[in-house]
């Protein structure tokens, strides 16, 4: 449709598996899904239901009359009641059961808990494909110096590889964080209207063990392990906040990644991936923008605009619960899955396609490191028979005056050649360039990389090995 607005997270941007799982199609399934368990629990436990209702709840799952839905919401201004009357439509013999005992939130949160439990699990896998594509860039590039770089100024070397760890160290909280909420997330269970179960009481003629144990049957039936505690109408709103935060805490390591390559392709050091056809500028033909990390920086700004909107939300569901919470929901929590989800596939495809330029890498090398190496150079030249109060301010005098010949005049780091020429350095040009080969400023930076990789990537890559095996998701634009 090109006459009616539509969000880019879907047009654009997500990826197929997670748009299909905030669909209607599967929230209103869901919502089938769980009258099924519920009549199915309530029957095992001692309601009257007959078997030709729970056959035909069973049969229509997925049959859905969206169109009709729509026709009752109409009439009805809600929505829940609805896809009650529409799912009655074809299981006719279920139409006294439905939703019995009942409230809205029993499809409405318990459906919200099992998609974004599906969604996190989707995006946990996401990250350890990430996770994959950094290490495999890490491995490669751990001897290659590069400069290091502290307040955005030129600091002690460090390699390529080295940095991308940095990288994969953010991720791999993430998937921390991601599968702490998986395991953890709690179903809303069966409560009723204000959470006290009242209806349920009614229902099983003040039996509080059949109550209890029709919970436990939904929760399990639904595959959770647990639900939470207590409630009001609603579960407490609090757990939304736990998940957008983790969710946010992805988009927030993918910009910060994202952030540095923009750094570094400004250097032209590491830039993107650009493809053969690929347009960099409407007007400079020449121009080859990190279009894929600015991406990435934009969609993560939007995350991290709506996660504090969730601690708002919950802040403010008066006593057992409000309904200004239900719009503000069916837009922040699906559209932050969606774009977190867009942004892992283009954080992927970063990963895998980066180009490294070891020759500029090497020229800014020459450009900073004779003066960061100046410590190292005092050294030799005392070790030549020099004094050390003398040979400082000889390294001083000359490190400020290559500095300013270089801002000033655009020459190259002369340094090593005016410490040669001075008698009173006494160290040759040639043992002085000796002195400054990068690999000798990168510390362990290569062995960090090996043992980070064998003690910490590659054991946690194993228990995700299916994810990172599976077939990957082009990025769509």
């Amino acid at each position: 449709m090109t006459d009616t607005w539509t969000s880019p997270l879907a047009e654009r941007y997500a990826s197929r598996a997670m748009l299909e799982l905030w669909s209607p199609q599967v929230r209103h399934g869901l919502w089938r899904r769980l009258w099924l368990a519920l009549a199915e629990a309530e029957r095992d436990l001692g309601v009257e239901i007959p078997d030709a209702a729970l056959a035909e709840m069973r049969a229509h799952l997925d049959h859905i009359d969206f169109a009709a839905a729509r026709r009752y919401e109409q009439r009805f201004r809600h929505d829940v009641m609805a896809h009650v009357h529409a799912f009655a439509d074809v299981a006719p013999a279920a139409r006294p059961f439905i939703h019995l005992g009942a409230t809205s939130a029993f499809v409405t949160d318990n459906a919200d808990l099992i998609q974004m439990r599906r969604g996190l699990a989707l995006l946990r896998d996401k990250v350890a494909v990430a996770i994959s594509a950094l290490a495999a860039f890490a491995r490669e590039w751990r001897h290659e110096p590069c400069l290091g770089y502290t307040h955005l100024q030129p600091a002690q070397c460090t390699t390529v590889g080295k940095r991308a760890t940095l990288w994969m160290q953010d991720l791999l909280l993430d998937l921390d964080d991601l599968e702490h909420r998986i395991s953890h997330l709690p179903f809303r269970g069966v409560k009723g209207t204000t959470g006290t179960q009242a209806s349920f009481l009614e229902l099983f003629g003040g039996d509080h063990a059949r109550v209890r144990e029709l919970d436990r049957r939904v929760t399990a039936a639904m595959g959770f392990s647990h639900s939470i505690p207590v409630s009001g109408q609603t579960y407490t709103r609090k757990v939304d906040a736990q998940v957008m935060g983790a969710v946010a805490g992805v988009a927030a390591s993918a910009a910060k990644m994202a952030g540095d390559l923009r750094v570094l392709q400004s250097f032209g050091e590491v830039e993107e991936p650009f493809e053969a056809e690929q347009v960099g500028s409407s007007a400079m033909a020449y121009k080859r923008n990190p279009m894929r990390s600015e991406r990435v920086n934009a969609l993560a700004r939007f995350v991290l605009a709506l996660a504090p909107n969730a601690n708002q939300t919950h802040s403010v569901q008066f006593l057992e619960r409000t309904l200004d919470d239900s719009a503000n929901r069916r837009l922040a929590i699906p559209e932050a899955f969606l774009a977190v989800d867009a942004i892992l596939l283009i954080v992927d495809n970063l990963s895998r396609g980066l180009e490294v330029h070891p020759a500029r890498i090497r020229r800014r090398l020459e450009d900073e490191l004779p003066f960061m190496a100046t410590e190292a150079l005092l050294v030799r030249a005392v070790r030549a028979g020099g004094d050390r109060q003398a040979v400082h301010a000889v390294i001083r005098t000359h490190s400020i005056a290559a500095a300013r010949a270089m801002k000033d005049e655009g020459k190259a780091n002369d340094l090593l050649d005016r410490l040669a020429a001075d008698p009173a350095f006494g160290v040759s040009v040639d043992e002085l360039r000796r002195a400054i080969e990068p690999r000798h400023f990168t510390g362990r930076a290569p062995q960090q990389v090996e043992e980070f990789l064998a003690e910490v990537v590659e054991p946690r890559l194993r228990l995700h090995a299916a994810a990172v095996a599976a077939p990957l998701e082009e990025v769509r634009v």
